[in-house]
């Protein structure tokens, strides 16, 4: 790959990434592969859809499944790669696999799971390089992720279980083997959301957060993991959008379009020169702002952003970048995102196929399954007496379920009407995000509460721990915490019951007291 044959619109177009769709028509693939011969864009994000993603991720439009979104995501990499003068670099959010843009492809357990692991460091790294693998396999080549916010913010309602808790030792320290992992297999990274996503009660794909703490305050917590990361040497930071007072002028300037905050603080102060990438442009934190097509890629240019990811104003973009840049600047930025390219080109490509997610996942969930509140005792008193199984889905937690050796299975309604008897309850809330209480209606939780006040209730959670923010457990025999509700993790969970497999886990994040 030569740089010096591209002439400067070329390389503009070389800091562009826009995003690419699993479930786009045969119309809008067209449109793409134009827009990648026309303006020579440096590579592509893939999402699943366009109902799915960044500012739609809230149902607001149907997704539509397709089972066969592997295999379309390898064809339209070719496609796209076949239309462009230069090779593109393939980016993805895969955090927790592929799983969390395409159907049917191997899913690992989310940041908060693996933030309850102790000591168990080479399963993160085997998570990093088996996603990885999954990336190559799919001819992805840059995973943007892992998250290194610190989720100090029990309310946060995007970031929350895609964090590995809100310890910032304890995050930095688990980030750099997911990283570690992937860069083994030769995938890129990107640590994310600069300056720090963790302590704010608002979504930036819908509005701007602001956090307001002082300058010391973030050096000490919100900065600590990146600039640790960064003398670790990561290739990429992903700005996000956020209000940050404390180290830009003006309140109301997204840290994603800061010279303050990108050139100041993490290339001067932290003397980070790798790639900077911009969060997706098309988000409400800074879209709606900037009415006039292009300017908003100008000016998150500007500010510091090599790669403009989700860029909804490519052609526009490119000519006020041209019009307002030196060519100092473009070069600059263009020579950190070839070197990165060059880097994935000069590997050997390598054939791999879609990992066996099963066997890693049931490790984990052995040694992160926690043990909130009661003791081994109290459960053993439970297996050998006449008990109840209770959960919100029967149909669910079958795994769970079935070999417990209950004298019965029942619902919640069901379960309404007891009183002073010995339940386990298993609790499998309908999403992991927290809007809409984590998708338990009102009516359930409170329900859930009056039946373990009236009654003797193990509890097991098979989800994010913040639902038990929604729930009295005050008065809960034990409550054990399973993260996931993966066949694997309700096996380990059933064997937990059992006597046959200790919690070891420990909870990343606190729980408040109602």
């Amino acid at each position: 790959m030569q740089s010096d044959k591209l002439n400067l619109a070329e390389k503009v177009g070389q800091l562009f990434m826009p995003a690419a769709f699993i479930n786009d028509s045969e119309e809008e693939i067209k449109q793409l592969e134009q827009l990648i011969r026309k303006h020579h864009v440096g590579g592509i994000c893939f999402f699943h859809s366009r109902a799915s993603a960044a500012t739609n991720f809230e149902g607001k439009k149907l997704v539509v499944k397709n089972e066969n979104s592997y295999d379309t995501l390898k064809n339209l990499i070719q496609r796209y790669q076949n239309a462009a003068k230069y090779p593109l670099l393939v980016a993805i959010d895969a955090e927790w696999g592929l799983a969390m843009r395409i159907e049917n492809t191997p899913q690992y357990p989310y940041a908060i799971t693996l933030g309850a692991l102790q000591d168990n460091n080479e399963l993160i790294f085997q998570v990093g390089k088996n996603i990885a693998q999954d990336c190559i396999s799919a001819g992805i080549h840059w995973n943007l992720s892992p998250v290194v916010d610190i989720n100090n913010n029990a309310h946060n309602p995007v970031i929350g279980y895609r964090s590995f808790g809100e310890d910032r030792d304890l995050v930095t320290e688990k980030a750099l083997h997911y990283i570690k992992g992937t860069l083994s297999e030769g995938v890129l990274t990107s640590i994310k959301h600069f300056p720090g996503h963790g302590d704010t009660a608002t979504d930036s794909h819908l509005g701007l957060p602001v956090i307001e703490k002082s300058k010391d305050e973030l050096i000490e917590n919100e900065l600590y993991p990146f600039k640790k990361l960064i003398a670790e040497g990561v290739e990429a930071v992903m700005v996000g959008h956020l209000s940050v007072p404390a180290l830009a002028k003006g309140k109301n300037t997204p840290s994603s379009i800061s010279k303050d905050i990108i050139k100041g603080i993490l290339r001067k102060d932290m003397q980070f020169d790798g790639v900077v990438i911009s969060d997706a442009l098309n988000m409400h934190a800074v879209s709606k702002n900037y009415p006039e097509k292009g300017e908003l890629e100008w000016s998150a240019f500007d500010a510091g952003n090599d790669i403009l990811c989700f860029a909804e104003n490519t052609s526009e973009g490119i000519q006020k970048i041209i019009e307002n840049a030196s060519e100092g600047q473009i070069e600059e930025s263009f020579k950190r995102v070839w070197r990165l390219k060059e880097k994935v080109y000069r590997q050997v490509e390598k054939e791999t196929t879609l990992s066996n997610a099963s066997n890693l996942n049931k490790k984990i969930a052995q040694k992160s399954i926690t043990l909130l509140k009661g003791d081994e005792k109290t459960i053993a008193n439970f297996r050998n007496q006449n008990f109840t199984a209770v959960s919100n889905n029967l149909e669910k937690g079958k795994s769970f379920l079935n070999s417990l050796k209950s004298n019965a299975f029942i619902n919640l309604e069901e379960a309404e009407d007891l009183n002073k008897t010995n339940l386990v309850l298993a609790l499998f809330p309908p999403q992991i995000k927290p809007n809409n209480n984590f998708g338990l209606p009102l009516g359930q939780l409170e329900s859930i509460s009056r039946i373990i006040k009236n009654n003797r209730v193990v509890l097991y959670l098979f989800g994010n721990p913040y639902v038990l923010n929604h729930l009295n457990i005050d008065t809960a025999e034990a409550v054990i915490v399973a993260y996931q509700d993966f066949e694997e993790f309700q096996h380990v969970a059933q064997q937990h019951f059992l006597g046959k497999q200790e919690a070891v886990g420990k909870l990343p994040v606190t729980i408040e007291k109602r």
